[in-house]
């Protein structure tokens, strides 16, 4: 398969493989909100979505995770040369924190399958923000390589990520005022 092909395939698992990392803490953040209603709707409700996580983890997560890494190994065998550019090497540190990421939600995604629920909504919407930070992260180094400026790209993440949780605060907030006036 030539290189141009086998880089397609690469991202289009990349990108599979992001879906279900973030719609699988959607689905932890819903079943924890679940944790807090009466029966039966709590039994109901986490049944559900403990069918349509292990459909996603097992179905479509897992495997395109697999799948990415086969096609960059084949990209990089085909290739070495990207082995020796040092902003690869950078990528390769964020692909492991990557995969750190989907190893925890792993053990997440166990829990709430053994019906333990360990962690609030909140700190699951926190969790969610990760992989946002990571995908940012990744694309630019692929897509800018060595014309970032890596102090500035640190700063930017660094930034970028306190956008993010003051936008989980402020979504908070505003679903509590919702609630509130529903009242």
């Amino acid at each position: 398969m030539d290189f141009l092909n086998l880089k397609a395939l690469h991202i289009i698992f990349v990108i599979t493989w992001f879906a279900g990392l973030f719609y699988i803490v959607r689905l932890f953040i819903y079943h924890a909100e679940a944790e807090l209603k009466t029966e039966p709707e709590k039994r109901i409700l986490q049944t559900q979505y403990k069918l349509m996580s292990k459909r996603l983890w097992l179905i479509i997560t897992w495997p395109s995770a697999i799948i990415t890494s086969i096609f960059a190994f084949w990209m990089l065998y085909q290739n070495p040369l990207y082995l020796e550019m040092p902003w690869m090497h950078v990528k390769l540190g964020f692909v492991v924190l990557l995969y750190a990421y989907h190893l925890a939600c792993h053990k997440i995604y166990t829990q709430l399958q053994n019906d333990i629920v360990k962690y609030s909504s909140k700190q699951l919407r926190i969790w969610n923000e990760v992989a946002t930070i990571i995908l940012f992260s990744i694309v630019f180094l692929v897509v800018l390589k060595n014309a970032v400026n890596w102090i500035y790209g640190v700063i930017g993440i660094i930034l970028f990520s306190i956008v993010l949780m003051l936008a989980v605060k402020l979504y908070k907030r505003m679903r509590v005022k919702n609630d509130w006036e529903k009242q």
